[in-house]
């Protein structure tokens, strides 16, 4: 299994029974080249984000406080605050601020490369998830900008977060994927769940699209909870909730 930063991932109480690859700190390169950036798939989206920053690069402001590597973040069309990596990935020889290119490792050993279309991205599945591809390195299109802009929305943003999102607690970030037309915090919320607990997971107070390790929680009490949190809403809105967490190993 392929592993990030593992900002997204619930783990079995019973481990993983198998081997763990985890492309981060030896894999986090980053280059600026006029207003491409080149970067492993390693490298965290912080750390870009500063050296976009640092080049007086705009368009991935919105990234700069998602806590996890490029690599992920291009599984999954990461996003966040109206903004996601499609936008970003370079477009062949069209410079239309679109995701760039991927260089990627299939389940072959074959290295490719994809441009941003044939990546096929959508709302948190690519076309690397669908084929089990592994992300080596990626290729954003940025545009020029004034620092002190880019500074202001990158603190704006850290504001919200930190104002609306419970991050003094730990948790795999967002809960669920948001359903077409609504919101699931909202959606939560209105199924009268937030603070709902089972064991030591808690649904945010909040945010209720976060469920938080209150104290001491097992994965166990997540997954208990996640079940039962999908099936109320399910039962008084008819919308069914899908897991944005991924779950690795026995559950």
């Amino acid at each position: 299994y392929i592993v990030g930063n593992g900002s997204n991932l619930l783990v079995s109480d019973k481990g993983y029974e198998g081997v763990i690859i985890q492309i981060y700190k030896q894999m986090n390169q980053v280059k600026v080249e006029g207003a491409q950036i080149h970067a492993q798939a390693g490298a965290l989206l912080s750390m870009i984000a500063k050296r976009a920053l640092d080049a007086e690069l705009t368009g991935f402001e919105f990234a700069a406080g998602i806590p996890g590597t490029l690599g992920g973040a291009c599984v999954m069309n990461a996003g966040a605050y109206g903004g996601e990596m499609k936008d970003v990935l370079k477009s062949g020889s069209e410079m239309k601020n679109v995701l760039v290119d991927a260089v990627l490792l299939t389940k072959d050993g074959a290295v490719i490369r994809r441009t941003g279309e044939e990546l096929e991205l959508g709302y948190r599945t690519s076309v690397i998830a669908k084929k089990g591809y592994i992300v080596l390195e990626a290729v954003l299109e940025l545009q020029k900008g004034e620092k002190e802009k880019i500074q202001a929305v990158m603190d704006d943003l850290k504001e919200r977060r930190v104002t609306k999102q419970p991050l003094e607690y730990p948790s795999a970030g967002s809960t669920f994927k948001r359903p077409e037309g609504y919101f699931a915090g909202k959606l939560i919320q209105d199924a009268g769940l937030r603070g709902f607990q089972v064991g030591g997971a808690q649904v945010s107070e909040k945010h209720c699209g976060f469920v938080i390790n209150k104290d001491q929680a097992t994965a166990s009490d997540v997954m208990n909870l996640m079940n039962q949190v999908s099936d109320k809403v399910y039962e008084e809105f008819g919308v069914r909730l899908q897991p944005e967490v991924k779950r690795l190993g026995e559950f």
